[in-house]
């Protein structure tokens, strides 16, 4: 195959995995707590031959995860709580621990705080929060201090991101910890609010329309490729 034909499929494949990820962003433009991702590309050199010759080929494989704040939104929910600035809640689901911005939480009959999935809400010592039984009463104050009728029984853990381009996107809303991320000191911790999803569609049907174009390209450019290719053989065994 034509080295020309080798580069511009990389490059394709890299342009169909943005397109996934503007796709899913897009999709994800209402819920709470989502964080808009994107591919990020590199350039790679093949070695050719012994002479020292390269190709250069492009790589999309890597994801940055956007942590800019979504807007907050009012609801007056005992347990819907978000974050401003920094920091993400963290969850124990059956897979493991994970980092959310998503902060609508619910009480089980346990007592225990969990998420719309009933994945527990940890505190910083990332053990659960139980309420009392009977509490008629949550407070959670700015600093994650969660009460029940005035009195003080925990604090809701708000640990710090790992590097964006190491945060691993499980699913939905959820995101791999880390080896050992660390309770931040001084987080800000609204009750009553969601945050909104930080995706900004009209910006991401523009990118959606800019890729699929720099698709279309390359597609053009191997269906060139492909009839010169015909035409040459046609050429010689004629």
């Amino acid at each position: 195959m034509d080295n020309s034909i080798y580069a511009t499929l990389t490059r394709q494949s890299g342009l169909m995995n943005e397109m996934r990820s503007v796709a899913n962003n897009i999709a994800n433009s209402n819920t709470v707590g989502f964080r808009r991702e994107g591919v990020i590309f590199s350039e790679y050199m093949v070695s050719l031959d012994r002479s020292g010759e390269t190709l250069a080929m492009a790589n999309a494989r890597g994801r940055h995860v956007d942590l800019r704040q979504g807007g907050l939104t009012m609801t007056n929910g005992q347990l819907d709580l978000a974050l401003e600035g920094e920091g993400f809640f963290m969850v124990e689901t059956l897979q493991g621990k994970r980092l959310t911005r998503a902060g609508a939480f619910a009480l089980t009959p346990e007592g225990e705080i969990v998420d719309m999935s009933g994945n527990r809400l940890l505190d910083e010592g990332q053990a659960p929060i139980a309420i009392p039984d009977g509490a008629r009463h949550i407070g959670i104050g700015a600093d994650g201090t969660v009460s029940a009728d005035d009195q003080p029984i925990g604090r809701v853990g708000v640990f710090a991101a790992p590097d964006p381009s190491e945060m691993l996107h499980q699913e939905g809303t959820l995101f791999t910890p880390g080896a050992n991320p660390e309770p931040l000191e001084n987080p800000r911790v609204r009750q009553g609010f969601l945050e909104e999803s930080n995706v900004e569609p009209i910006h991401e049907i523009s990118r959606m329309i800019e890729v699929q174009r720099a698709y279309e390209l390359g597609q053009s450019f191997l269906d060139a490729e492909d009839q010169r290719i015909r035409n040459v053989m046609i050429s010689l065994t004629r």
